[in-house]
């Protein structure tokens, strides 16, 4: 027994005992004896003499002992379920799914993902996850561009969330019909789980850093966006301001001014869909590389760049050396998890060439099963407006799971899928 312990569970090291409540059980007999403990006594107190009782049955090596309801201090789990550096089964380099969205909530998680092409194309926003105080200047043949940070740093990769967020509210409001403008209210907790970032207190102060940030950072450059050439300084968003707050201290409503460069994309409608797994990229030159291939890939078989300029375009501050290294352990994790969504990447002689990842057709002449074969964001964006206010993933699971109950393997799954929707309809009561 070990003095001075508490009553709720405790583990002795020497003993190798449980103590529960004021009962001490032996663990590593296979005896029940229990014996009553004193804490007033430093001593045990002796028991009176009673009648024998009939021995218990022994308990053999080869007996099956009960299960243990918990595990103790000090245990050893089986390599199956030991926890740590020992582990063995490996981790996708993606981030979890912070939030289920299996409620209704049209405008806001059924609206396509669209990023700006501009902004994908040039090096506009750091990858550092600490605040990057350093001026840059990017110049790309007669196209130039220079970023400078604020007191707060220049805007993230990260922080772009909000504005991919804000151009697809928009382009999905216009393709209904409404009006848009440069100003936006939105929840800050819609935006939050949409873009998979921690709803916790922590995610809300994030989000007002972003916001500081995506003002403060000041862009002069002649990009051309909207068939207009700007020679401007200009911030990505004009204005950033909490209009509502919980007691606590948490923003409520956020409303958010665009800048003219970045709403001219979206009238001219120079944007391009993104992947939803976007969001769960977690290193920003995943992020970045990713943008990239979907800017310049489009409906090639491949796009091939040198390591040097495709730096520079990523915007890394590192060496080459570096780059380097960073890029290839991308391209091997993504070998093994098959995590970058789309694109595939390959690196040989400092030559990356960006190319799809397997081709619908070539899945469907090799019998993939249903849940192999790839849509398109522009399939899901197509079925989205064929069965208007339907969760337009509930309705991706319904067709996979239909296809193979049928035995179907779709030579053109985006087609397919969009013909699917088609048959769905409008959902009952949708306006």
């Amino acid at each position: 027994m070990c003095e001075n312990t508490s009553v709720v569970d405790t583990v002795c090291e020497n003993t190798k005992t449980a103590r529960v409540g004021e009962n001490t059980i032996d663990l590593l007999s296979g005896l029940s004896e229990v014996t009553q403990a004193d804490p007033g006594a430093s001593k045990p107190r002796k028991r009176k003499p009673s009648a024998p009782r009939a021995a218990a049955p022994a308990v053999t090596p080869e007996a099956n002992p009960p299960p243990v309801a918990a595990v103790l201090v000090g245990d050893v789990l089986p390599p199956s379920e030991a926890v740590g550096e020992n582990t063995k089964v490996p981790r996708s380099p993606l981030l979890p799914v912070r939030h289920q969205q299996d409620f209704f909530v049209c405008d806001i998680f059924d609206a396509a993902v669209k990023g700006d092409s501009a902004g994908m194309e040039h090096p506009i926003f750091s990858l550092s996850k600490k605040p990057d105080m350093k001026t840059r200047r990017y110049e790309n043949g007669d196209k130039w561009a220079e970023i400078r940070p604020s007191a707060k740093g220049l805007a993230t990769v990260f922080d772009r969330d909000i504005l991919i967020y804000c151009i697809s509210q928009l382009i999905a409001a216009a393709n209904a019909g409404r009006t848009v403008s440069q100003r936006l209210r939105l929840r800050a907790h819609d935006l939050l789980v949409a873009t998979n970032r921690d709803s916790s207190g922590r995610g809300y102060l994030q989000l007002r850093e972003a916001l500081e940030r995506l003002q403060g950072t000041q862009i002069a450059t002649n990009i051309v966006t909207g068939g207009r050439e700007t020679f401007d300084v200009f911030s990505p968003i004009d204005k950033g301001r909490i209009v509502r707050e919980t007691r606590e201290g948490r923003m409520q409503e956020v409303e958010i001014v665009l800048s003219d460069w970045v709403f001219q994309a979206i009238e001219a409608e120079e944007v391009l869909t993104l992947d939803r797994r976007y969001f769960q990229l977690a290193k920003p030159l995943e992020r970045r590389l990713y943008e990239l291939a979907r800017k310049h890939v489009g409906q090639q078989s491949s796009f091939k760049i040198g390591l040097e300029k495709l730096r520079l375009k990523t915007g890394s501050q590192s060496t080459l050396k570096e780059f380097r290294r960073l890029l290839q352990a991308i391209i091997k994790d993504d070998e093994t998890h098959n995590h970058m969504p789309g694109y595939a990447f390959k690196l040989v002689d400092d030559m990356v060439e960006m190319r799809p990842k397997v081709q619908p057709q070539q899945l469907s002449l090799l019998g993939a099963p249903a849940t192999a074969l790839p849509l398109s964001p522009d399939a899901i964006e197509r079925g989205r407006e064929h069965a208007p206010g339907w969760d337009i993933y509930g309705l991706e699971g319904e067709w996979r799971d239909w296809i193979a109950k049928k035995g179907i393997t779709p030579r053109a799954p985006d087609q397919h899928f969009v013909a699917f929707c088609k048959r769905r309809g409008k959902y009952p009561g949708f306006r």
